[in-house]
């Protein structure tokens, strides 16, 4: 990272407040679910053989694209939303499930794709960590707009309150737009049973249980899950006793990666970057 240039958030932003945590990271799986649940979406995943070769290689790298546009350098965040354009430039073509074209720069895409990550870390902050009042949860929204028009989603088309953005995800879901299919079912395979390449492979299975147990009822009815008495009782136990746990755990485990090496700069530690090794292999110089 350039020397002074903290990107279009920084420290003081809520965006670093909640996509530093671990726990806040585990609700991509969730946000993951009901992307793939939208099969305009989710074909254009299949277009680009995304199961095919490596999915789970695939996944990490559109997670190093999206942190690198909150934690990177101004030039970094750029030429990280310059690659995933790119990226949906060359995605479009008819869904075969429903007969419907597709393409993955329609802002109406992308919008779903956009609510359903200011959605899920919103919930799993509040979940997980429980800092956020209702002014910072507004605030993150807000910040998040930026990061979505760097992805070319109008700002116009953009629900401006946390409380309207979640209106209109309830009206998505509500109008029969989504649907489960065999494609966002080998989504949920992944998290079910990572492969043996997979980072965090050991908790993944309680992460996909957390993520599906949190989706909307009605799409965790369309993924099959069923939720019992003991089921939620269970689910309310285990986000109460991370929420107890998080404050005690050590950086390295409570911090992703970018996060934890700005704390090492700060206190003029230098070793080697995870993060500058992550954005190499996307594409990015981590110098810039």
């Amino acid at each position: 990272m350039s020397e002074g240039d903290l990107g279009y958030f920084g420290p003081g932003s809520v965006s670093w407040q909640v996509h530093r945590e671990v726990t806040v990271l585990f609700g991509g799986a969730r946000a993951v679910l009901m992307q793939a649940a939208h099969p305009l979406v989710i074909a254009g995943a299949r277009e680009t053989g995304f199961y095919e070769r490596n999915p789970w290689k695939r996944l990490q790298r559109t997670l190093i694209l999206t942190y690198t546009m909150t934690f990177g350098t101004k030039t970094q965040a750029h030429a990280a939303a310059d690659r995933i354009n790119e990226i949906h430039t060359r995605i479009k073509g008819v869904d075969e499930v429903t007969g419907k074209s597709y393409d993955a720069l329609d802002p109406e895409l992308l919008l779903w794709v956009h609510a359903c990550l200011v959605d899920s870390a919103l919930l799993f902050e509040e979940l997980t960590v429980g800092k956020l009042d209702r002014a910072g949860r507004q605030r993150f929204h807000e910040e998040q707009m930026l990061a979505a028009e760097l992805v070319r989603i109008p700002r116009e088309i953009i629900p401006p309150t946390v409380p309207a953005l979640r209106s209109y995800m309830r009206d998505v879901i509500a109008r029969g737009d989504l649907q489960v299919t065999d494609s966002a079912r080998k989504v949920a395979e992944l998290f079910y049973d990572p492969p043996a390449e997979a980072e965090w492979r050991p908790v993944l299975r309680g992460v996909s249980r957390l993520a599906f147990a949190t989706l909307p009822p009605p799409l965790r009815d369309a993924f099959g899950i069923r939720l019992g008495a003991g089921k939620r009782a269970a689910m309310r136990a285990t986000f109460a006793a991370t929420r107890l746990a998080r404050p005690l755990l050590p950086p390295k485990l409570r911090y992703i990666a970018p996060y934890q090496e700005w704390r090492l700069r700060e206190r003029g530690i230098d070793r080697p970057s995870e993060m500058a090794h992550a954005l190499k292999r996307v594409g990015i110089r981590p110098d810039a």
